[in-house]
């Protein structure tokens, strides 16, 4: 008989912001982000003083500014918080190879082998997280990636939540249907045309009707919104993508309107990129838009470099096939095949 697997979801809080604090001790007690040093830029993430005037991540800086006077916004360094982010790792593998990293900041642990139970061992990973780096990480305990990773969010921060198998149902039950993994804004719009808000609300539709309503998808989402998620942790899984989208509660009426919009989403996607791909050799650039009629295109290019003239030549292309106000905007990256000795990115904006 399988044993009940044992995943552990562990997220350091507010990462970026955490790291510049321990540098910087005389700023813990201050509200401070990090990023969007220009007043159009967008901040990356911010400490929870600053999260309780209102300030978020992916903020637009005017904005947090508005909502924070004080705000104290710190460039990235993304040399340290990779530093920092492989020592955290590093205390991961003392416990399991079964170590599969989000971002520098998230990764999710399989510990089904081991003798102790999750919750002890998600205490302890928390204890020599803070000990030995000075930061503090939040946990998720569950028999599957996707409620793990949920519960890890639950008693942010410095907390951890642990679900049991016996407690899958009840947790799944009163959950948002845009918590399950893979609902995106388009299955999210679908489901509020439905009525539907919560899994215990979607677990009232059998197969053939979800199947019906969603395609394929359909058919995961019957077990997702019930906690059943087979995904394993995979150490060494590759990503073959990264995009960076924004769908806009007014549409852009103009090419320059969009302009505007794709500079900002040009840097959060280079921060993701040194975040979470900095050693990937990029194939493919490209721009995506939907306009207001929902019609969607793409363009794309061959290119290893994602600079800004390169995407601005591309939402010209896209924006020329139609003409109408833009509702999203997405610009993204394809990977090339990866392969030992791969040439590093020089990520440069």
């Amino acid at each position: 008989m399988q044993a009940t697997r044992r995943i552990i979801h562990i997220d350091m809080d507010c990462f970026y912001a955490a790291c510049e604090m321990r540098e910087r001790p005389h700023l813990a007690s201050k509200p401070i982000a990090v990023g969007g040093s220009s007043g159009r830029g967008v901040l990356t993430t911010c400490n929870y003083h600053a999260r309780e005037f209102g300030v978020r991540s992916a903020m637009p800086v005017f904005k947090a500014r508005e909502l924070c006077p004080d705000l104290i916004i710190l460039p990235v360094r993304f040399e340290l918080y990779r530093a920092i982010s492989k020592q955290v790792r590093e205390i991961f593998h003392r416990y399991t190879n079964l170590v599969e990293p989000l971002s520098l900041d998230e990764a999710y642990l399989d510990v089904t082998h081991l003798k102790q139970r999750g919750a002890d061992i998600a205490t302890e990973l928390r204890d020599t997280i803070r000990n030995e780096t000075g930061l503090t990480a939040s946990a998720g305990v569950a028999p599957n990636k996707l409620i793990a990773k949920i519960a890890s969010d639950w008693n942010k921060p410095d907390g951890q939540c642990v679900v049991s198998p016996s407690r899958v149902l009840e947790f799944m039950e009163p959950l948002p249907v845009r918590k399950i993994w893979g609902v995106g804004p388009k299955s999210a719009a679908r489901f509020a045309e439905l009525g539907i808000e919560t899994c215990s609300q979607l677990q009232q539709l059998d197969q053939t009707e979800l199947a019906r309503q969603f395609g394929s998808f359909g058919l995961e989402l019957y077990n997702l919104c019930r906690g059943i998620d087979d995904r394993s942790v995979e150490p060494n899984r590759i990503r073959k993508s990264m995009s960076c989208e924004h769908t806009f509660g007014k549409d852009l009426e103009t090419f320059e309107a969009c302009e505007a919009q794709l500079e900002r989403q040009h840097k959060e996607l280079i921060d993701d990129l040194r975040s979470g791909a900095p050693d990937r050799q990029i194939a493919k650039l490209v721009v995506k838009l939907k306009f207001s009629d929902f019609q969607r295109t793409t363009a794309e290019k061959a290119g290893r470099q994602p600079e800004l003239r390169a995407y601005r030549e591309l939402l010209r292309e896209a924006w020329g096939r139609s003409g109408e106000p833009v509702r999203l905007l997405g610009l993204g990256v394809r990977f090339a095949e990866a392969h030992r000795g791969a040439e590093q990115l020089e990520l440069s904006l």
